[in-house]
């Protein structure tokens, strides 16, 4: 079984985010960047697969050169290789393009990605590739396990869960509690260095282009209403808040 696990590179989610160049790009400066949290349960359930079954392991990245060390972690945890696609990730259906391209050259069995990045959040991206390549996509998926040809999974629902089957191959959006992050060791990080990455130019162009970006509004100053005042507080909910 041959899996391709896409990760992205975001802030740290303890980073303080600013704007440079008129609000047009992130200041990258003194910004601590970590593989994306979704994405290292992707990882850390592929890693599961092939210690299971002797499955092989892609890592795919859409992103400049500063993402290698991010790339270079996910191959300490136990990838056999990476493809890292030089160019800016602008947006979803950008990023999923090259995914599929990739993918379609690989021939992969499985594609695993986080259910979202931290940073935008859009929580799209394995439905567009999916689309792209003309094979199932789920998400979230919380549990997966791998027969042969046949993938079990259990998926987040809105108000419960889902219990599913499919033929491989898919499109996987996965989050907690799938796997346990895994975290590289010595001999991991030592071997890391040595396994190839492929650096290869993008398919196509961006459709769009960021023209302002915004910090949310600062917080307001919290109203404290007594225990015994419901009536009040349903008052300013319904006024003020307008969330009644």
């Amino acid at each position: 079984m041959k899996i391709l696990v896409c990760i992205s590179s975001v802030p740290d989610t303890t980073s303080k985010i600013s704007f440079t160049d008129g609000d047009t790009k992130l200041n990258k400066a003194g910004v601590t960047y970590i593989i994306g949290p979704y994405d290292d349960y992707a990882l850390a359930r592929a890693v599961e697969l092939k210690e299971q079954s002797g499955a092989t392991i892609t890592v795919l990245n859409v992103g400049g050169a500063d993402a290698e060390p991010q790339i270079r972690k996910a191959l300490a945890i136990g990838a056999d290789d990476a493809i890292r696609v030089d160019v800016e990730p602008t947006d979803s259906f950008f990023v999923a393009e090259q995914i599929a391209a990739v993918a379609k050259e690989g021939n992969y069995d499985l594609i695993l990605m986080g259910r979202e990045t931290t940073d935008y959040n859009s929580g799209v991206v394995h439905g567009i590739v999916g689309e792209m390549l003309g094979i199932p996509s789920f998400s979230p998926v919380m549990q997966l396990d791998v027969n042969g040809n046949e993938a079990s999974m259990t998926r987040e629902i809105e108000g419960g869960k889902e219990k599913l089957t499919a033929s491989l191959p898919l499109v996987l959006g996965c989050q907690e509690p799938i796997a346990e992050w895994k975290i590289p060791n010595m001999r991991g990080i030592m071997t890391a260095r040595t396994k190839p990455l492929k650096v290869i130019p993008a398919a196509g162009s961006a459709l769009t282009n960021t023209e302002k970006y915004s910090l949310p509004a600062p917080k307001g100053a919290c109203k404290m209403i007594p225990a015994e005042e419901a009536e009040k507080l349903i008052e300013l909910l319904k006024t003020e808040a307008k969330v009644l």
